[in-house]
């Protein structure tokens, strides 16, 4: 009968809510887009790569994406949180102003804000 009280006083104390840890956050070390953008042509729907100059712009900070080589995609504002205007130009073509884009964080990372522009030839 001790052995089964003893068990019994050993299993509520392993049980404790009181000692609960919480599971840690394991990040990467990676740092992720805030931005990640790509223009197509209003005509044919077809990717528009090259002579494609993409801007963020949040107040006073100001940075040129940059295309992922050997992809559509343009990336910026690493690992940056913000309200950005995205502007879009390309020789020949309309250039085009997005409407705000906030990009906002989770506990390890910005979290990848995707935008589609599609531009008109002029």
């Amino acid at each position: 009968m001790k052995k089964v009280v003893l068990l019994l006083l050993i299993l509520c104390i392993a049980c404790n809510d009181d000692d609960k840890t919480e599971d840690p956050v394991l990040c990467t070390l990676e740092a992720r887009p805030g931005l990640e953008v790509t223009i197509k042509d209003t005509m044919d729907a077809t990717f528009l790569v090259e002579g494609i100059t993409v801007v963020a712009t949040d107040n006073e900070y100001k940075e040129t994406l940059q295309n992922i080589s050997g992809t559509t995609i343009f990336v910026g504002a690493h690992e940056r949180t913000g309200t950005y205007v995205i502007t879009v130009t390309k020789t020949g073509y309309t250039t085009i102003t997005s409407d705000p884009i906030t990009v906002k964080e989770d506990i390890c990372h910005v979290i990848t804000e995707n935008l589609e522009v599609l531009l008109e030839k002029k």
